[in-house]
């Protein structure tokens, strides 16, 4: 498996590595964009039919094959085994099953057409990250250790990509973890699953900002090459290839288990701020398997509904990004969208890289094909099955109220996101699956306003917000960061 970056210029290209372990350990490429396959692995009727009586474990190994070429398959499949065990996910509700790892439920089956939820969040910290993050932690360990070598995650989170960061690496040989969040901006449940965590190997760190600063933070230390080499930087984020191409593994699962022949089609709805996840529906989509649509579901920062509903991409300023209910979405610069560019413009590095410099300068650009924009490949969006949707804080708390209602099932506000949004774009005969983002319990305080009681919490997590926190509160700037990684590496 060869791959490329979004960036590449074709002296650029000789130089990018063609190991899945050089990308996974590496995070950004050297130019600054994102690793893809030169070419996607096509998926065929064959195999899809194979797969549908395979176990979670069992279809990650099948098609992670396919990208981790330098991975022997006895040591992948041990990985994934290790990974997708119901030991890891266990934090199953009512009606489900522990061995399916990611169950569907049917919420609706009507004239309208049918409305499955597909649970990501039984893993131990309880969101859809762990679903990557899990492997990310078993794949790092087995690369390090092959190379008796250490790494150092440099990464951000707005909410959910932290902690389970943190619970994957815990505890890892050779791995330290340094991970940012916007100061007081993730709920109270979210806060004390990082903070709380007293590992020596774990450091966590408030940035005085919105998550944007945190993640320009990564990818600038990042850039700095000689500082990230010196210092063995990598990133968990989503601009990691091998957590986005984890998550693609769930959009198999869903598709199969929703489906009984592969001439039937699903859609997807995926809540979405920084685009990795509805990132993996995308490239699931370009391997072949039978998608209709993608729909990319945003909250109050609605700079993804803008560009599917438009052409138009443009990042907020930090007085124009919204603190919600909803807060791991509160996003106003999607970083894995330049992925979806790069096939959007055919592939086209210079100009995926000129466009994303006019990010920086600009704060944007436009592909609508109206008089002074930048492009109209806008109109080949359709061709990729996107659509798109908003929600507000009041369609939240209505969504959580009426799903409970209906259903006896408490979702949490992302959840109550694509609920909403996926109601929009549903369709007699094609199946709609909702991903799931966490459990209620992470964002008690909305749950408390839509229902008048508190979220059901797994055992283990009753008082969590009491426990002790760790952590150290800096401002946003590129040196001090430096510096402080720098101290606690010992490098």
């Amino acid at each position: 498996m060869h791959y490329v970056s979004t960036r590449a210029t074709s002296a650029s290209a000789a130089r990018n590595p063609d190991n899945f372990c050089d990308i996974l350990l590496g995070g950004l490429a050297p130019d600054g964009g994102l690793y893809l396959p030169a070419e996607y692995p096509q998926v065929t009727s064959a195999e899809l039919d194979a797969w549908r009586t395979l176990s979670y474990a069992d279809l990650a190994y099948e098609i992670l094959r396919k990208f981790a070429t330098d991975i022997p398959d006895a040591d992948l499949k041990a990985i994934t085994t290790r990974t997708y065990t119901p030991a890891v996910y266990c934090n199953v509700r009512a009606g489900e099953s522990a061995t399916e790892i990611t169950p569907l439920r049917v919420l609706e089956d009507g004239r309208n057409g049918k409305l499955i939820l597909q649970a990501l969040s039984n893993g131990p910290t309880l969101a859809f990250k762990d679903m990557a993050m899990q492997l990310l932690g078993n794949l790092f360990e087995y690369a390090l250790a092959k190379n008796d070598d250490a790494l150092n995650i440099f990464g951000a989170t707005s909410g959910d990509t932290g902690s389970a960061a943190e619970y994957a690496m815990r505890g890892k040989k050779g791995v330290r973890v340094f991970m940012l969040s916007p100061h007081e901006r993730m709920s109270a449940f979210q806060t004390a699953q990082m903070f709380s965590l007293q590992d020596p190997n774990i450091f966590n760190i408030a940035v005085k900002g919105n998550f944007d600063d945190c993640q320009d933070l990564v990818k600038a230390v990042s850039n700095d090459l000689t500082f990230k080499v010196r210092q063995k930087i990598g990133t968990v984020n989503s601009i990691n290839w091998a957590r986005v191409v984890a998550q693609v593994v769930y959009y198999f699962r869903g598709y199969l288990a929703a489906t009984t022949s592969n001439d039937q089609k699903v859609s997807f709805t995926v809540p979405s701020g920084n685009f990795g996840n509805i990132c993996a529906g995308h490239i699931a989509r370009m391997m072949g398997l039978p998608i209709d649509k993608l729909v990319a579901a945003t909250n109050e920062n609605d700079v993804l509904d803008e560009f599917f509903r438009t052409g138009v991409y443009r990042v907020r300023k930090a007085s124009e990004t919204y603190h919600t209910s909803s807060p791991s979405m509160d996003i106003s610069k999607a970083s894995n969208f330049e992925r979806f560019v790069y096939d959007l413009v055919g592939r086209d590095a210079e100009r995926t890289h000129a466009l994303f410099r006019k990010v920086d300068t600009h704060g944007g650009f436009d592909l609508s094909g109206a008089p002074g924009s930048d492009g109209d490949e806008f109109k080949q969006v359709v061709h990729f099955g996107f659509a798109s949707g908003r929600s507000t804080h009041n369609d939240r708390v209505d969504t959580i109220r009426d799903v409970a209602d209906d259903y006896d099932i408490t979702i949490d506000t992302h959840t109550a996101d694509g609920i909403k949004v996926a109601r929009e774009h549903m369709k007699p005969g094609v199946p709609m699956i909702v991903l799931e983002t966490a459990l209620a319990a992470k964002f008690n305080e909305t749950i408390l306003e839509a229902l008048g009681t508190d979220a059901p919490r797994p055992a283990g997590f009753d008082d969590i917000e009491t426990l002790p926190q760790r952590y150290v509160v800096m401002p946003a700037d590129v040196d001090q960061m430096k510096a402080y990684i720098a101290d606690h590496t010992g490098l």
